[in-house]
């Protein structure tokens, strides 16, 4: 009777032991394609983050030529440059390669644009005119051999994305 006792304890053992197996052998299966849709996911966000960045470093080599051929002035062009490099996902920190771009939009970002500027009195335009004349003729030579500089990053980054996708 005990040998009965020790063999039914055995197979309930065994059963145990296999049940046991069989959900960790579930657990790691769905641990494995939760590994495996977690980097999907984080493969499609890296794509969208370098389909945004290829966009605005477009939109970065564009303004850049315009302002090299005197299309855009460097204060409008400053200013469009900082926004575009400041939003740039995947080298947030670009705008810090650029302090005299950077140093004009700091300076004239406070001024009044489109139908808020026609609101303004003359005298006021007249004073923000003043005012961006003053940064651009103290940064120009800067920012001209910044333009340089910045399309080369620009254009390798842009390369180095269209490499990666």
């Amino acid at each position: 009777m005990t040998e009965n006792i020790w063999l039914v304890l055995a197979v309930v053992g065994a059963l145990i032991i296999f049940a046991l197996a069989i959900y960790a052998g579930k657990l790691l299966m769905q641990l494995k394609q939760q590994n495996v849709a977690q980097a999907k996911a984080e493969q499609e966000r890296q794509a969208q983050l370098q389909k945004h960045d290829r966009k605005v470093l477009d939109s970065l080599l564009i303004i850049v030529k315009a302002m090299k051929e005197e299309q855009c002035e460097y204060s409008e062009g400053a200013w469009r440059l900082t926004v575009l490099m400041d939003s740039l996902k995947l080298t947030p920190t670009m705008s810090a390669e650029f302090p005299a771009i950077v140093e004009l939009y700091e300076s004239i970002k406070h001024h009044s644009i489109l139908a808020e500027r026609k609101k303004l009195p003359k005298q006021q335009r007249m004073k923000q005119d003043v005012e961006r004349m003053q940064a651009e003729a103290k940064l120009t030579e800067q920012i001209s051999l910044e333009l340089d500089t910045l399309y080369e990053t620009a254009t390798a980054q842009r390369a180095s994305i269209s490499e990666s996708s």
